[in-house]
């Protein structure tokens, strides 16, 4: 009988292990210059998780109602913008980086209860091609899975997964 190899489609140990396995896919795939999943604690967002982290590392975070995807999850914002600037909702927004965000890509992560949980998005500080849009189908749908592996208490997930650090405030 012959071995069989299977050890790149393991199931991931958690849903922490598949956040970041899925920016770092995001980031090798789709581009942009980081990854971020983020939760939703009013009146902040705070970032769970980035690829890479060093860009704007986990535990950071910004004001919820100035942020792109606050914008997004209203409506007011759509889910692509290849160019910011051009993009009446996403002109004014912080970010947490310290240079202005020229495209941005966001999808909601939802709780099994259908409430928002926080954000996977992507930020580029270069404005990019119209072609991005091609991307929102997998962003969707990698959103859809960490939203499906959420744990049913989300505030269990925030004790284990929030960083040691204080969170930090940045903006842009």
């Amino acid at each position: 009988m012959s071995t069989i190899l299977v050890d790149d489609v393991v199931p991931f140990e958690d849903w922490t292990s598949a956040a970041r396995a899925s920016l770092a896919f995001l980031h090798r795939t789709v581009g942009l210059d980081v990854w971020l999943v983020t939760e939703v604690q009013e009146p902040l967002q705070v970032v769970l998780h980035s690829h890479p982290a060093e860009v704007l590392p986990p535990g950071t975070s910004i004001s919820w109602n100035r942020s792109f995807c606050h914008s997004m999850v209203s409506g007011n914002g759509p889910r692509v913008a290849t160019v910011t600037a051009a993009t009446p909702a996403y002109r004014d927004l912080e970010t947490g980086l310290p240079h202005r965000v020229a495209a941005y890509i966001g999808v909601p992560l939802v709780t099994r209860q259908g409430t928002l949980f926080g954000t996977l998005c992507g930020l580029s500080v270069r404005a990019q091609p119209r072609t991005l849009v091609r991307f929102l189908p997998v962003v969707e749908m990698t959103a859809r899975m960490l939203s499906t592996m959420l744990p049913a208490d989300a505030s269990a997930h925030r004790a284990a997964s929030s960083p040691s650090s204080a969170i930090r405030e940045r903006a842009t």
